[in-house]
Formats: C-alpha cells, sequence, structure tokens
C-alpha cells in the first residue's frame, strides 16, 4: 500500500502536435500544438484534472508530476486549488541533457524526480502518465496491492483499440502465478499474438506501476537507451530488474482506458467525458 503517485508529463508529445485532424475547433488545435496533453481542456477543465479527481477519489495523498523545463502551468492549475486541497503537490523537472532535442525517456524521468525527491527512494510509490484516464478502481487496485511492486495488465480484449494502436503500447508475458516474465514496448503487430498467456489473454500495459524505490532505484539507473527510439525507457528498467530475480507481479484488469496520443483522440475524449 502506498500513499505516492508519480505522473508522467514531461514528454515532448510529438505524435500529438504532428498528427492531423480537420474537425477540430482552431482553438483545440492551437491547445493541442502548444500545450503539454494533460493541459488540454475538456469541458473548459485540463484532462489532467479528471484524473485527479480520480486520484483524490482513490485516496492516495501525495502527488508528484513530473514536467519540463517551465511547470509554471501545472503549478497554476494545482497549486492552491480548493479542488484538491487534500492532495500534496509536489514537482520535478525532468531536464534534458545536453546534446538532445527531447527528453531522454520515461526512465530518465523517474529516475530524475527520486533525485529531486531522495525520500521517495526509501518508499514505494505508484507511477502513471498524465495522458490517460485510469479509473478510480484501477488506482485502488494498485494503490492497495499486497505486494512490493505490481503492473496492471490490461485484457485488449476490453481496450477500445485496434491492434495497429495496440502495437504502440508495451505487450507482456506472464506465468500461471502472474509474475511478470517479459515486457516489449512498442512490439511489431504481426507479433502481439505471441504474448497470449495461459488463460488465452493478451495482458497490455498503460504504463500503471507500483515500485519499491530501494529496489528500483538501480534499474533506472542503468537503463540503457532503446536502440532505435534513443530513449530510456520504463519497461526496459523493468524487464532488466526481473531478469535479475525480483518479482513484479501483473495484476489483471478487464476495462478500458481513455489515450489522449493525437488530434484524432481530441473529439472521442469530449464524448466519453460528457457520457460520463
Amino acid at each position: 500500500m502506498t500513499n505516492n503517485i508519480i505522473i508522467l508529463a514531461g514528454g515532448a508529445s510529438s505524435r500529438m502536435k504532428k498528427s492531423i485532424d480537420k474537425n477540430l475547433t482552431p482553438e483545440k488545435i492551437t491547445q493541442a500544438n502548444q500545450l503539454s496533453k494533460g493541459l488540454i481542456k475538456f469541458g473548459g477543465r485540463p484532462f489532467l484534472n479528471y484524473l485527479m479527481e480520480n486520484i483524490l477519489k482513490a485516496k492516495f495523498k501525495n502527488i508528484f508530476i513530473i514536467t519540463g523545463e517551465n511547470s509554471s502551468m501545472f503549478r497554476e492549475i494545482f497549486e492552491n486549488n480548493t479542488e484538491f486541497e487534500r492532495l500534496r503537490f509536489h514537482f520535478a523537472t525532468q531536464f534534458i541533457p545536453q546534446g538532445r532535442e527531447k527528453p531522454f525517456g520515461t526512465a530518465d524521468a523517474l529516475l530524475q524526480c527520486l533525485d529531486q525527491y531522495p525520500s521517495l527512494k526509501k518508499e514505494s510509490f505508484c507511477v502513471c502518465n498524465s495522458d490517460n484516464l485510469y479509473s478510480i478502481n484501477a488506482l485502488k487496485m494498485l494503490k492497495n496491492v499486497n505486494e512490493k511492486q505490481a503492473i496492471l495488465a490490461y485484457d485488449i480484449d476490453h481496450l477500445h483499440y485496434t491492434k495497429e494502436r495496440i502495437s504502440r503500447f508495451a505487450v507482456m508475458k506472464f506465468n500461471k502465478n502472474y509474475d511478470l516474465l517479459d515486457i516489449v514496448e512498442k512490439p511489431e503487430t504481426s507479433k502481439i499474438e505471441n504474448y497470449t498467456d495461459t488463460f488465452q489473454k493478451i495482458r497490455v500495459s498503460m504504463n500503471i506501476f507500483l515500485f519499491d524505490g530501494e529496489l528500483f532505484c538501480k534499474y533506472l539507473n542503468n537503463c540503457p537507451p532503446n536502440p532505435i527510439r534513443n530513449e530510456k525507457e520504463l519497461p526496459t528498467a523493468l524487464l532488466n530488474m526481473i531478469n535479475d530475480g525480483i518479482s513484479v507481479k501483473g495484476i489483471p484488469i478487464a476495462e478500458h482506458v481513455p489515450d489522449l496520443t493525437s488530434k484524432g483522440d481530441i473529439l472521442e475524449l469530449e464524448k466519453y467525458l460528457k457520457d460520463q
């Protein structure tokens, strides 16, 4: 059980900025091109507010938001916000290393957060994206699980995405006790079926984890960049840890997770939020 959750909000939002959707208003296009994805407004509120509502209802207490080098808009929204006055907000910065044009990946973001808040290296914490709307149920499952380290394992039959879209996530393989055996970020579409488990399910990571700071920090420090994408990715650090015999439990879950990746997701999310 943990009261800490770290939210990854420092990415470059490259797919969002490059994508095109002619059905959006000029205002929405401007937001999508200029803002961090979690700050794009839906019903007059930033997308991240909807996730924060669920985090509050799941009874987390300490929120660490990892941003790029300008965190002013995040601070403006969440510091002294009476809607979330029961939450304690902390802000970490993912600095871009010299010689790079964009951030160095999710494992690098988390390591920079732990370096800026060293107490987390001796505590447990959840980690999630700022551009996915995880349910209260999902957040509670991970927060309250009786394991040192865990990952939510989403059944792809309940995710409303094509195989091509699924291939942008990470697929996982578990044994019959749901110990994590393998995790592959952005697999080839043709190889997704290879990850069918003993229950005839394919399980996907939506980048929501529970980590033990003492156990995991070493693997963040030693995480090599992906040879194709040249980013330090959390699944790589996670795989190196389980290959050293450290257990990570999968928590099976069967529900959809709204995802804000490109401009084409904006209208779908507007409809989803109106229907809630």
